[in-house]
């Protein structure tokens, strides 16, 4: 079995998909820190030919906190406004209107946990996607917390029985292959 372990972004590159639909079993890291100016609550996207920084405001954020404990900020017009400025942008785009209902419906959702909000627009673009991968999130697997790094992800594997694991490009030299 292949399984694939990545820290949840919010409408991620296309090589996020890509990976899911490689492995058998995606794990959502979500139990992990988080890590500011990081692409977990932001993107761009294309505003008049040029690249246009969003993200999701949140409440009380820290680097000393693990994603799945933080909270999205209440009480902002972030969702409107971003909603706005992708028709707007995207209005004219090949399937827009195929789209942007599952965007629509991806932003309103009213989860206000961090994780919880990912995973769902995850699971929504991989269904749009047809993309059949099992998603699970790792706080939800019983292992040893106090592992980091390698170890940690070694022992999500062992767990998941997983005979082989991919990792995306850009984090092939974080782990030593040969473990």
């Amino acid at each position: 079995m292949k399984i694939a372990i990545m820290q949840p972004y919010f409408l991620p590159y296309i090589g996020y998909f890509q990976l899911i639909n490689a492995v058998d079993v995606f794990v959502i890291y979500d139990d992990v820190n988080y890590i500011k100016k990081g692409w977990i609550n932001r993107n761009t996207i294309l505003v008049n030919g040029k690249g246009f920084l969003f993200n999701i405001p949140l409440q009380e954020i820290s680097q000393n906190k693990i994603i799945n404990q933080i909270s999205i900020e209440e009480n902002s017009n972030w969702k409107k406004n971003l909603l706005k400025t992708i028709a707007l942008s995207y209005k004219k785009a090949p399937f827009f209107a195929e789209v942007f209902p599952i965007v629509e419906n991806i932003i309103l959702q009213e989860e206000k946990n961090l994780a919880k909000f990912l995973t769902y627009s995850l699971r929504e673009i991989c269904n749009f996607l047809s993309i059949s991968t099992s998603i699970v999130n790792s706080s939800e697997i019983e292992k040893n917390n106090d592992l980091k790094a390698q170890n940690k992800i070694i022992e999500i594997c062992k767990i998941k029985e997983a005979d082989s694991y991919i990792n995306a490009i850009e984090g092939t030299a974080l782990y030593d292959k040969d473990k």
